[in-house]
Formats: C-alpha cells, sequence, structure tokens
C-alpha cells in the first residue's frame, strides 16, 4: 500500500541557498556599480560614496582609539578629497556666516587657499587651444609658477609681445564636465535631504540652486569680462577716474581663458605696505566705498565678494577691483527696498527696517513689525555704536539672521551678500581708520543720500 504522506523534493529551490543568493546579490551590486562606473555622473557617484566611506570609517576608528575628530574637519576634508567643486562649496560655506552654523563656516574657511596648482603644461594646452595660436607667439614670457590658484582656474602673470603686463586666467583642465557631474550628485543629495523635516528647513534644494548658479557663471570667463567692462563703463559714466577694474583682452578672451591686464599694488588692508608707500588707507577706502554704492543703487550691479585679495590700492594711486566672477544685480523693486534699508539703517529708524525686511522676507504669515524692530534694534547695536567700539563680524549676520527666522522671515541670499560686502568694509576700517564706522560716518550717508536721491529721479 502507497504511503499518501508528501514527499519532500530532493531539490532545493535556489532563493533558499545562501551561497547563491549571497552570488546573486554581488552580481546584483557589480552590475549596478558598473551601469554607474558607464557614465561619469555614475563615477562621481561612486567616487563621492567610496571618500564618504572612507571619512566616516577614519573618524569611526579615532572615536574608537579616543581621539574623536570633530564633524565639521570630517566633512571639509571629505570635501577637499572631492576636488574642485565641493572645494568651491566649502568655500561658500566659509564665507557665509549666518547661513550655516558657525562652527561649519569656521572649519571652511581653511579650504580658502588649499587648493593645489595644476601642472604648467596643461596651462599651456589649454592656452593654445582657446586662442588658436602658439602662445610663444602672443606672449614675451610667462611665469610658470601660478600667482594665484583657486578652485576653479589658476593665474599667471604674463607680458605680451608689445611689453604690456598681464595676467592670463586658465581654467583647470576639464573642470565643467567634472562639476556639471557633481552638481548632479548635488541635486540627488539635496532632494534626499529635502525629505527630512529639519533639512527642509535649511532648504538645501535653494542651496545648491543658487551655488549651481553661481559656479555656471563662473565658469564662462566671457561673462567676467563682460561684468569688469560694465564696472568700468559705470565709472567712466559717474566720473570716478580713479576706480578701475582690470580690462581684459578681447581676442585673447575665451570661455575657458581671459588674458587682462595686471594691477600693481597692495591688498587694502597691509596697513604696513601702505604707510610705507604714503598711501593715504582711509581715503582709498571710502572712494572704493562709494564706487561699490554707486554701482549697487544706480546701476542693480555690485560686485559680490569684496575681500582683501580683491580690493587693491594701486601703485599709481586708484583703487582697484579685482575677480569679478560673483556679483550681484538687482531688478529695480528690489533695488528699492535694500536702499531703504541702508536708509532706514544710517538713521536707526528700526520701525522702517522692519517694514523694508517684512516686504522682503518670504513669508506668508503676519510679522508683528513692532516687536520686529525691537529685536532689530538689539541685534543691530554693535553695528550702530560708537567710534572705535569693538564688534564680533562673526556674529552680525547670524544674528540678524535669526531674528528674521524668529519672525517667520526667510532673507533673500542677494540681500545676505550686500551686508556681507558692508562688513568686509567695516573691517577694513577698523584696520586702516580705527575711528571710521561705515554705518554712521557722515560722508558715507551724504554720499548715499545722493546717490538714492539720484536713482529715485531716475525712475521718476
Amino acid at each position: 500500500m502507497l504511503n499518501s504522506a508528501p514527499v519532500a523534493l530532493a531539490v532545493s529551490t535556489p532563493w533558499r541557498d545562501p551561497l547563491l543568493v549571497g552570488i546573486a546579490g554581488l552580481a546584483v551590486v557589480l552590475l549596478f556599480v558598473a551601469a554607474l562606473a558607464a557614465s561619469r555622473t555614475g563615477r562621481r557617484v561612486l567616487a563621492t560614496w567610496w571618500v564618504v566611506v572612507k571619512r566616516l570609517s577614519g573618524a569611526f576608528g579615532a572615536l574608537l582609539r579616543g581621539r574623536a575628530e570633530p564633524a565639521p574637519a570630517v566633512v571639509r576634508r571629505s570635501f577637499e578629497d572631492l576636488g574642485p567643486t565641493y572645494i568651491k562649496l566649502g568655500q561658500l560655506v566659509g564665507s557665509s556666516q549666518g547661513l550655516f552654523p558657525e562652527r561649519y563656516c569656521s572649519e571652511f574657511r581653511k579650504c580658502l587657499d588649499r587648493v593645489r596648482p595644476f601642472p604648467y603644461a596643461d596651462v599651456q594646452r589649454i592656452l593654445r587651444e582657446e586662442v588658436q595660436r602658439d602662445p610663444g607667439e602672443i606672449f614675451e614670457s610667462i611665469d610658470p609658477q601660478p600667482l594665484a590658484s583657486a578652485s576653479i582656474a589658476q593665474v599667471h602673470a604674463a607680458r605680451l609681445r608689445g611689453g604690456q603686463d598681464v595676467v592670463i586666467k586658465v581654467q583647470r583642465p576639464k573642470i565643467d564636465e567634472v562639476v556639471e557631474a557633481d552638481l548632479r550628485v548635488l541635486r540627488l543629495a539635496a532632494r534626499v535631504m529635502s525629505l527630512v523635516p529639519i533639512g527642509e528647513l535649511a532648504n538645501p534644494r535653494g542651496i545648491v540652486e543658487d551655488f549651481e548658479a553661481n559656479i555656471r557663471e563662473e565658469l564662462d570667463f566671457r561673462r567676467e569680462a563682460e561684468n569688469m567692462a560694465e564696472f568700468n563703463r559705470i565709472m567712466v559714466e559717474h566720473g570716478q577716474s580713479q576706480v578701475a577694474a582690470p580690462k581684459a583682452v578681447p581676442e585673447l578672451t575665451t570661455r575657458r581663458v581671459v588674458v587682462m591686464e595686471r594691477f600693481f599694488g597692495y591688498r587694502v588692508d597691509d596697513v604696513e605696505k601702505l604707510r610705507e608707500a604714503h598711501i593715504d588707507g582711509e581715503e582709498k577706502l571710502l572712494l572704493g566705498m562709494r564706487a561699490w554704492f554707486q554701482c549697487m543703487i544706480l546701476h542693480g550691479f555690485f560686485h559680490g565678494d569684496v575681500h582683501a585679495g580683491n580690493l587693491m590700492a594701486l601703485s599709481d594711486g586708484r583703487i582697484g577691483f579685482l575677480d569679478f566672477g560673483i556679483v550681484g544685480r538687482f531688478p529695480r523693486e528690489r533695488r528699492d527696498q535694500v536702499t531703504d534699508y541702508l536708509l532706514a539703517f544710517a538713521t536707526g529708524d528700526f520701525r522702517r527696517l522692519a517694514d523694508v525686511l517684512a516686504a522682503m522676507g518670504s513669508t506668508s504669515a503676519k510679522v508683528d513689525l513692532d516687536a520686529l524692530a525691537k529685536d532689530l534694534a538689539a541685534a543691530y547695536a554693535p553695528m550702530m555704536a560708537s567710534e572705535g567700539s569693538a564688534m564680533k563680524y562673526a556674529d552680525i549676520i547670524p544674528s540678524t539672521m535669526r531674528t528674521a527666522i524668529r519672525h517667520g522671515l526667510r532673507m533673500p541670499r542677494d540681500f545676505v551678500l550686500v551686508v556681507k560686502q558692508m562688513l568686509y568694509f567695516d573691517r577694513y576700517a577698523k584696520v586702516l581708520a580705527p575711528s571710521l564706522n561705515v554705518f554712521r560716518d557722515p560722508r558715507i550717508i551724504s554720499a548715499l543720500t545722493m546717490d538714492i536721491m539720484q536713482a529715485r529721479m531716475q525712475v521718476a
């Protein structure tokens, strides 16, 4: 009689075999890696992932050994490992107090001067490709040692065949391809971060979008040449013969190369060199500030990064603005709001200041203007203090941003950029002329008022 009990199959199903499952999983991972590696974006994803894993593993190992490494340092080193795009992003973080936690801003300021130069052979090759001529036909000499090496490009001193001293700014090899791939990775990371409530509050998509817009503009040196020409045109229009940007050589300006006149002089904060050259630092600073305000107030255009390396007291007595890769542009409405802000601030009218900030801030909630005015008065007290008072510059923008957020406002990036330049100017004033308060000085306020009146008359 046959046994009616079920008989177990002798052959096991493949998905129940751990070895086969492991091999299949490994195959899927390898196929995924191969698919990623087939494109530049995929390779950057893998490279980014590898750097993150490596740095996190190192940090975890240090923690186990009792030598924990601060998180900002881990992130900064990761950015440096990942190359120019991330170094540029790190520089943005380092120079954006108030938009990012101060411990990260402080750590990322170390990125500003840590960019390795690329070989001089690449400089010659790119120059030859871009101008379609042998460099020896154009230049009498080129210094193979760079004057500066940055995340996007590096700069070499040179002399044209006609004898003019110039500098050559050359884009890093294949930087545009690397940036495009990195931007895709950053956009993906921003979308993932936005899924977390606290991440959405930090607005990672907006940060990446702003960064993308800026770096794309910086990758086309023709735009920088146009910005310098626009600045010089504005200076001529307003009779500012003692303020200038370098003039680009049009026939030697392309997307990846720009050749411009070389400025000789001193950083605006180098007090000893200015004194030795018998240059009145306070006079030059006031001249440069007036020019900057005229650009912004009358034309809605301004240099967006006037750190000391980009502002020079020239040997011929002029003031020189360098590096127009980052500029701000205001439409008419925003220009009027910023000028209203400056006037209200200069006169200490904090209720008017609250009105302007509420108009600029992105909010759908009703703002208590009296409470906002009171908080603004407290936030700006160090800037309005008597001459010679000490001020913690790193605290100003964070304090302003905290005040805005507390009242449900999100301040526009271009407005923060203006405040940042004002802090640069006041920092130089404290070095060059300790008794000068750029936020209250009657010479500055008088000139500012005149420019605002002229701007309003243009509209009328």
